[in-house]
C-alpha cells in the first residue's frame, strides 16, 4: 500500500504589485493555517517518509511549515519543477521515481492540478482542494511506478471544515 498525502499551498497574498504568480508568498492567514493543520495531522499520527513540493514560494513556505511541525529536515524536501502549472501526469511522474521502499509521501502542489488527481483516483467528486487542504489516497500498489487509478480517500481536510466542527 502507498498513501499519497496531497496538501493544496496554504492561502497566499495578492498584496504586493509587480511579484510575479510563482514569487507570491503566504498571507498571514495562510501561514497559520498551515501550523494547524500540520499539527492537526501530528496529532493523527500522520507522518512523512517523504516530502515533495512545487518550487512556487507559497507551495515550498508551506512545505516547511509542514517539515517544521512534523519534524522532517528541511533539507530532504524534493523540489519538482513539473509540480507549478503541472498536471496529473507531471505528479504520476514525479511518484514513478521514488524508491518503492517509501510509502507515504506529502506531496505540496496547486489547484486545479490536485482536485483534478484527487478526482481522477476516487469514485466520487470533491468540488476543490481548498488552500491548506489535505486529501489522502491509498493505493493499493507496491510500485509507485505502477499505481493505478483507483485509489481510497482516507480523509479529506481543511482548515475551515476543522472550524465547523
Amino acid at each position: 500500500m502507498k498513501k499519497l498525502y496531497l496538501v493544496r499551498h496554504a492561502k497566499s497574498s495578492w498584496k504586493e504589485e509587480g511579484i510575479t504568480d510563482f514569487d507570491r508568498p503566504l498571507k498571514g492567514r495562510g501561514i497559520r493555517d498551515a501550523h494547524t493543520t500540520a499539527q492537526w495531522l501530528q496529532k493523527q499520527e500522520e507522518a512523512p517518509e517523504l516530502m515533495i513540493s512545487s518550487p512556487a514560494t507559497r507551495a515550498m513556505h508551506t512545505a516547511l511549515i509542514f517539515a517544521q511541525e512534523l519534524q522532517y529536515p528541511f533539507s530532504e524536501i524534493h523540489i519538482e519543477a513539473n509540480l507549478y502549472h503541472g498536471e496529473r501526469d507531471d505528479i504520476l511522474q514525479a511518484l514513478a521515481k521514488l524508491d518503492n521502499s517509501i510509502q507515504s509521501v506529502f506531496l505540496f502542489g496547486h489547484n486545479p492540478t490536485l482536485t483534478n488527481f484527487v478526482n481522477h483516483c476516487i469514485d466520487h467528486i470533491i468540488d476543490n482542494v481548498p488552500t491548506t487542504g489535505v486529501a489522502c489516497l491509498k493505493f493499493d500498489s507496491k510500485d509507485w511506478s505502477a499505481l493505478g487509478q483507483e485509489a481510497e480517500l482516507v480523509f479529506f481536510d481543511y482548515p475551515k471544515r476543522r472550524k465547523k466542527k
